[in-house]
Parts: structure tokens; sequence; C-alpha cells
């Protein structure tokens, strides 16, 4: 099952966890107050860059009855979609840009150029995603109501066709965070719930029909207007029609795998609604660090994800600019090393195959799967530690006395890989600890926290 007790699951005890939300505090007070030109400099300067490859890859499709210009435009204008949605669209409605003042990239006045509503996007994805992050049975990203990605998902029939959902999903992105907001599948009794969804159903055609109406109908025939006398005019709007169709899929597939390596790749983990009833802020932030994923990436592919290649980053500090997230990371990082926590990155590749390989395994039922619902690489819960130990014992951080580093998270989950990994067993080596909080007699090998 889902992790049901965050600070024990994570090794700290209430003073610990206490700390490091205040720590991360101290983070979000430092970059607040450093805020000024040469954050603004950055928004304008990706402004200038993103309008300028969607002129010219709008400009390159009115030669696009030649291969080349074809090609060229479609991902001109897929990469500066991109750009759109991902490092300006999703940002500026984060209010990242908010403290400038400046109501071109104030959250509360800017729409994207995307088929799902801003309104919408900001209670489904600001509100929903970021306050019950991984929460089983509140947070809608679990899956998106549509693909299994957790063992505390019950398996049904339908489930087999997890592959090909993601796929449909991926290719057409924007549709579905569309829909998001307006739960099809939620019964709604009362006269006023029907309502409700009415006007956020309108709202969604109506945005569907104006992205549809600049993109598939008024540009290609300002294309086919423009061209059509020398190559057809039916030819030259279908030819400006599908480089615009290939330029969305390719900013769909984008945006998908993206999201997909910040909350789906082995060591983002899923959380139980009982442990977030009285949850401080240093508990949320917690479980952020717990419940979202990083890729590696240089400047420029952090540039086109919009910086959420530092995902454990954009969901402790949502509303801080983008550009920060390098910088905050070395401090991030340096905090799970103190507190003996583990900072899930890897290859961009290797997370999004990671993310794929859960969807694929999860497919099946639970009897054709080998690990057990609470020491799964998609789900853990903090049973996961404890075979072996007395009925009752807390999990927590243990200091070694011989090297005095501090043996938590991080360490409990190597010393079970460790285990799991040999071949003949070999006799533990006798090492006592003390606790952070106390004195043990546990060995931590022994406990393996």
């Amino acid at each position: 099952m889902a992790i049901s007790d965050i600070p024990e699951y994570a090794h700290l005890t209430e003073s610990d966890v206490a700390a490091l939300g205040a720590e991360l505090d101290a983070i979000r007070a430092d970059i607040e107050a450093d805020r000024g030109e040469r954050d603004a400099r950055y928004l304008r300067n990706t402004i200038r860059f993103q309008r300028g490859l969607e002129v010219t890859g709008r400009a390159l499709l009115f030669g696009s009855t030649r291969r080349s210009a074809w090609w060229a435009g479609a991902c001109a204008l897929g990469v500066a979609k991109i750009v759109e949605n991902m490092e300006l669209g999703h940002n500026v409605m984060h209010g990242q840009w908010d403290w400038m003042n400046d109501p071109e990239v104030h959250s509360t006045t800017w729409e994207w150029d995307n088929t799902d509503p801003s309104a919408h996007w900001k209670h489904t994805h600001n509100y929903i995603h970021h306050k019950y992050t991984n929460v089983l049975g509140m947070d809608d990203d679990v899956g998106y109501g549509l693909l299994r990605v957790t063992r505390d998902q019950r398996w049904r029939p339908f489930n087999y066709g997890n592959l090909v959902y993601n796929t449909i999903l991926a290719l057409a992105f924007q549709y579905g965070v569309a829909v998001q907001h307006l739960e099809l599948g939620k019964k709604r009794k009362t006269p006023e719930a029907q309502e409700e969804f009415r006007r956020n159903r309108n709202d969604v055609l109506s945005k569907i029909g104006k992205q549809v109406a600049k993109d598939y109908l008024a540009y290609p025939a300002l294309v086919s207007a423009a061209t059509g006398h020398k190559v057809g005019y039916g030819r030259a709007y279908a030819k400006a029609a599908t480089a615009t169709a290939l330029g969305n899929v390719i900013r769909n597939v984008w945006s998908n795998a993206v999201i997909f390596c910040g909350h789906f790749p082995d060591g983002a983990e899923k959380f139980t609604k009982q442990d977030i009833d009285n949850e401080t802020q240093a508990e949320w932030y917690l479980r952020q660090m717990l419940g979202s994923a990083n890729f590696d990436a240089g400047f420029p592919l952090a540039f086109m994800s919009g910086n959420l290649s530092y995902q454990i980053e954009h969901h402790i500090f949502p509303d801080l600019p983008s550009n920060r997230y390098a910088e905050i990371a070395v401090r991030v990082r340096a905090l799970c090393d103190k507190y003996d926590l583990p900072y899930t990155s890897g290859p961009f590749p290797v997370q999004y195959a990671k993310a794929w390989r859960t969807i694929a395994k999860l497919s099946l039922p639970d009897k054709y799967l080998s690990a057990t619902a609470d020491d799964a690489p998609e789900t853990a819960s903090e049973r996961r530690f404890k075979e072996g130990l007395p009925e009752g014992v807390r999990l927590q951080a243990t200091i070694d006395e011989e090297t005095g580093a501090r043996r938590g998270l991080r360490s409990a989950i190597a010393s079970l890989r460790s285990r799991r990994s040999r071949t003949v067993p070999r006799p533990l080596r006798a090492r006592r600890t003390r606790a952070v909080t106390g004195t043990s007699d546990l060995r931590s090998d022994e406990r393996a926290a």
C-alpha cells in the first residue's frame, strides 16, 4: 500500500521534519529577496525567443508544399508551442512572475496556446495536484483516471489497455488535460452540480473551438490564399494544416514525457489520505520531496522542459521563478544529504522508460507481479522496512558511532537493495548505533533503518 506515515517512512522525527521545513523556508526567503532584473530579463528574452520562433514556423508553412519547408515549419512551430506551454504558460500561471506586477505575465491574465482553459488548469493543477500531490483518491494526476500506475489502484480488465491509453494520451495530451477538470465519470445528482458541469463543458468546447479555428482553419486558409494559385488551393491548405497538426503532436508528446518523468518513475512515492489531515507546511515540503522525481539536464533540456527537469524543486517552490531552480537544486540536494533522504533523478530516457515500464507492468493483474504492494519500484510504504522489527517500533534515523554519518531513509533503501542483490548470505557486520533522538541497541544493518 502507499505510504500512510510519511515522517516514519522518511526515518525522521517530528523535530527533524520541522528543522527540514525551516531550512526550506530559508531557501524560499533568500530567493524571494534576490528576485530582480536578471529574472525579468530572462522572462522577456524567453517571450521574444518564443514569439520569434512561432513567427518563423508559421512563415515557413507558406512554403509547406516543399517537404523541407513542411518539416522545418512543423518542427519550429512544435518547439514554439513547447516553450509557450512549458516555460511560459505553466510557470506564469503558477504565479512565478506575479511579483513583477506586469499584467502581460500575471497569473490572473495569461491564457495559453492550449485547449485547456487557464482557469480550469489553475484549479486542477495549481490547487488539486500541487496541494494533494500523489495522494490517492485526491490527486487526479495519479493515472489521470485512465492509467493504473500504482498497485493501490485495483486492477480491472480495462487496465490491459494501459499502453494503448497512454499512447493516445501522449499524442492528444492537450485534449486529455482539457477534459480533466470536467471529471467526466463523476455523477452529478443536484441541479447546481449539473449546471456547473454544463458551464465548464461549454468553456472547454469554446476553448477547443478557438484553438481549432486558429490552427486548422484560419491559418491554413491564409496560406492557401497566398500560395494556392501556384500549387493548388486544396494542396496548400492541407499541407499547412497537417504541418500544424504535427507541431501540436510534438508539443503534446513532449509535455506528456516531461510530466511523466516527474511523477511516475521509480522513487516518486504515493500517499494515503490519512497522513495529510493535519499536515504542516514542513510535512507538505517532505511529501513533495518524496513524491516527485527529476531528470538530469543541462540548460537546453531544462529550458525545453520549462525547468521541470527540477520537478522536486518545482513542487517545493511552485511559485518561485523557474530560472532559479538550478541553484535551488544545489541547496535541496545538500539537505537530502544532511537528512539522508533520497534525491530521485536520472537521465531523461531512463526516467521516461521507467514510467512506461510501470504502465506496462501494471496493465497486468497482481498475481503476475513479483514484488509486494509495500515494496515495488513504483509503490512503497514504511512497511517495507519493518520486517523483523518488534510491534510498535517506529523507524528513525541513526548515527553511526564509527563514522558519525546519519543513516536514514536513503541508507535504509540501499541496505534493502544490497541484501537482495547478494547471491550468498553473509554474516551481518555488527555495528552499534545510537538514535538521533536517544539511544538504541538495535543494529542499523539489522533494522535496515
